[in-house]
Order: structure tokens, then C-alpha cells, then sequence
């Protein structure tokens, strides 16, 4: 059942398992205003196992673009297409965030970004191979993230 992420409100809704749900949450709820702040579109999620396709998306430019598998369960995703950029987010059980930004028509902007929800450890399999920068957010507290560049079709 999809789920209007309201960042007026904090929920909780669908990340309960998560044992950093309040600040999981918190940081979907920063995603949801920037989105609505920026392209005026309502960031919607949807539990993982109801849009397998975007799951395997990102598992997929993970897996080609750096052999990257994540250990975490995925437990909320969404995609969805603003200003001509393709994006798509899942939301894990351990407190990682993984969002894909794909530019459609220029192939300029394509980039995988992680963000780390507050009082989470880095996952073993980022830690040796990204640095996190931190950002701070009324909504998430403080925020740990970092990326690389897309450089295959996908």
C-alpha cells in the first residue's frame, strides 16, 4: 500500500523494523520536503516486496557499476521521474538510504547517492570504500552521505 510521506509529521509507517526507525524516518520525511519544496511532487513509497522492479534497478547499477551488494533488508522504495531526471530510492532495515538520480536526456546528471540515518553504523560493505560527509537536518538529525558517478546505460 503506497504511502504519502508526510514531513510535517514524522512517521514511522512501514520502517517499524528498522532499529533506527524514528531516525529513518525522519530522514525519508528531509527527502519528502525536498522534493515537494523543489518539484512540488509528493514523495510517495511503497513497501519493497510491492515494486521488485525499482529494488532491482538499483541492485542491478550497485551490482555493474562498483560490485556492490547490500546486506540490509530493503524495506520501502519508490521511483518516480521529475524534470526529466529518473529517481529511485530504497529504504533499508538497517538505516541506509540509496537513491538514483539518472538524467533522461542528456546522460549528464547519473550518480547513486547513500545516506546514513542517525545512530546507524556505516555497513561493512560501504565502509572501506566511501568516505560520508554530515549534514545536518531538522527532520533526520544529523546525516551521514556520500555517492559516485554512473558511468554505464542503465
Amino acid at each position: 500500500m503506497p504511502y504519502a510521506v508526510d514531513f510535517t509529521t514524522v512517521s514511522t509507517v512501514g520502517l517499524e523494523s528498522s532499529p533506527v526507525a524514528d531516525a529513518l524516518a525522519g530522514l525519508r520525511a528531509n527527502e519528502a520536503r525536498y522534493f515537494k519544496n523543489k518539484y512540488d511532487h509528493v514523495f510517495t513509497t511503497w513497501p519493497a516486496n510491492e515494486v521488485p522492479e525499482t529494488v532491482e534497478w538499483v541492485h542491478r547499477i550497485l551490482k555493474e557499476e562498483r560490485d556492490l551488494e547490500i546486506a540490509s533488508r530493503p524495506l520501502e522504495a519508490t521511483a518516480f521521474e521529475v524534470d526529466g531526471i529518473r529517481m529511485a530510492y530504497v529504504f533499508y532495515e538497517s538505516g541506509l538510504s540509496i537513491n538514483v538520480m539518472y538524467t533522461i536526456e542528456d546522460g549528464k546528471k547519473r550518480a547513486v547517492g547513500f545516506k546514513l540515518s542517525d545512530g546507524m553504523d556505516v555497513p561493512e560493505e560501504l565502509a572501506e570504500r566511501f568516505k560520508f560527509a554530515r549534514q545536518k537536518s531538522k527532520l533526520a538529525g544529523t546525516i551521514r552521505g556520500s555517492f559516485f558517478v554512473i558511468k554505464g546505460e542503465y
